[in-house]
């Protein structure tokens, strides 16, 4: 979709939940040769897996830390006056190297990157960045899940009149989202995250990226309760029927986030066995869910039994619209007491 932009790899917290240790080199072996993390142990992380690819830390240079830079071949991303300045006198100190570096300019997000000011700060001391390398020129998209929405090209718009300020290097601006907007925001790399990992970058329309995660839970009891029965904590969900209920082996230790739960009136999300839709009832446990199976044969919802907690019924954009949040959150706080299994590794 980028092409023929470089397209590289995000893959900073654990990427993205899901395991940076078997992401990076499946990503790696199909051709990715550029990466990027949040921070320096990330990167060290990185580099002891994969020995030959471009790292980038979004987190940039902290006092005193270029030398683990130096030292582990990672790239910072500069984000500040100060920043730049540190990394040329280190740089120029490093016998003879002229280390590669990124400078993140700010075009509208107010988080990390330089102001305008600190571009015009900058921009006329040759001198200084004669002492490194200056790799990549980024900028960060605030509002790209929005796709017609005007703060994409004003952010375009700046980062292209700060950036012909600096000296020239390569340019990239578009994250997942950034890259459906279209050509004129691809420039010479881009930078995936969520996408890869089968996310939806867009608040809006179908998800054009196909699921890469399945979260399966265990039934742990299948049990039958009367109408007028209450469920879990706290007695929230009453029973309007005679229902077979079971209990499944997940909770919010698991990443099922305890904002799942449901009461009285309040429609939750429905997991699935096999084909069959289980509405979760009550309050999520710390351990345990309960759903209602009373719609499910029960040759399928019996004691052993897999239900589909996300997959290709229950979108991990589908569990973060009842959990009141993203996706994003939702890969990254899968827990580590599930097995995992990674398929085709």
């Amino acid at each position: 979709m980028a092409s023929p932009a470089e397209c590289g790899a995000v893959v900073k917290a654990d990427a993205y939940g899901l395991g940076m240790a078997q992401a990076a080199p499946a990503l790696a072996r199909v051709g990715c040769k550029t990466f990027f993390v949040a921070t320096l142990g990330e990167g060290g992380a990185l580099r002891q897996l994969l020995p030959d690819v471009t790292i980038y830390v979004f987190a940039g240079l902290m006092p005193g830390t270029a030398e683990q830079y130096r030292k582990h071949d990672l790239r910072p991303v500069l984000n500040s006056a100060e920043e730049i300045r540190e990394w040329a006198v280190f740089s120029a100190g490093a016998e003879g190297e002229r280390l590669a570096c990124a400078v993140h300019i700010d075009s509208g997000m107010n988080r990390l990157g330089l102001s305008a000011n600190e571009v015009d700060e900058v921009a006329a001391l040759r001198d200084l960045w004669s002492a490194f390398t200056l790799s990549l020129v980024m900028s960060h998209l605030a509002c790209a899940d929005e796709p017609k929405h005007p703060k994409s090209e004003a952010q375009r718009n700046v980062f292209d009149r700060l950036r012909a300020r600096l000296p020239t290097a390569p340019a990239s601006l578009a994250n997942s989202a950034g890259i459906l907007l279209g050509r004129a925001y691809t420039y010479d790399l881009v930078r995936p995250g969520i996408a890869l990992y089968g996310g939806k970058p867009c608040a809006t329309g179908k998800n054009p990226f196909k699921p890469a995660v399945h979260l399966k839970g265990r039934i742990l009891q299948v049990r039958n309760a009367a109408a007028g029965e209450t469920i879990g904590y706290g007695a929230t969900r009453s029973l309007k029927r005679a229902s077979r209920i079971a209990i499944v082996s997940v909770g919010y230790a698991d990443g099922f986030f305890r904002s799942l739960s449901n009461k009285d009136g309040e429609k939750g999300l429905a997991v699935y066995i096999a084909a069959h839709a289980a509405p979760i009832l009550g309050r999520v446990s710390m351990d345990l869910i309960t759903v209602d199976v009373s719609d499910v044969p029960e040759r399928l919802a019996r004691r052993g039994e897999w239900v589909e907690l996300i997959g290709p019924n229950v979108p991990a954009q589908e569990l973060a619209h009842y959990a009141g949040t993203i996706d994003y959150e939702v890969l990254t706080n899968l827990g580590r007491r599930a097995f995992r299994r990674y398929i085709g590794g």
